[in-house]
C-alpha cells in the first residue's frame, strides 16, 4: 500500500469529483430518495462527528480547515437534544 494514494480510489490519480457526484445521484434515485446536495453530507458528517464526542480540531483537519472557526461556524449544526443537555448541565452547575 502507498502512503500517497487516495483513500476512495487508492491509486495515484484522483477521481474526478463529478464521478462521486454522479454516482451519488444515481444512487438516490435508485434508492427512491429525493435529490440531496451531495455537498450536505460533509454539514451531517461534521455534526455527527461532534455529536460522537470528537474533539473539534480533529473534524476540522478531516474536513480540511485551515483553522477550526471555519468547521465550527459553517458545519456544526447543533440539535435540539444537544441544547437541551447543555442546559440541563448548565442547571446542575448552578445548583
Amino acid at each position: 500500500m502507498n502512503d500517497d494514494y487516495f483513500v476512495i480510489t487508492n491509486e495515484a490519480k484522483p477521481t474526478e469529483p463529478r464521478t462521486y457526484r454522479n454516482y451519488y445521484k444515481q444512487l438516490l434515485k435508485q434508492l427512491g430518495i429525493p435529490d440531496l446536495k451531495f455537498h450536505g453530507l460533509r454539514h451531517s458528517f461534521a455534526t455527527r462527528c461532534i455529536e460522537s464526542q470528537c474533539d473539534y480540531k480533529t473534524v476540522s483537519v478531516i474536513l480540511g480547515h485551515a483553522n477550526i472557526s471555519t468547521t465550527l461556524n459553517l458545519y456544526v449544526h447543533p440539535n435540539m437534544e444537544q441544547k437541551k443537555k447543555c442546559i440541563n448541565k448548565m442547571f446542575k452547575v448552578l445548583k
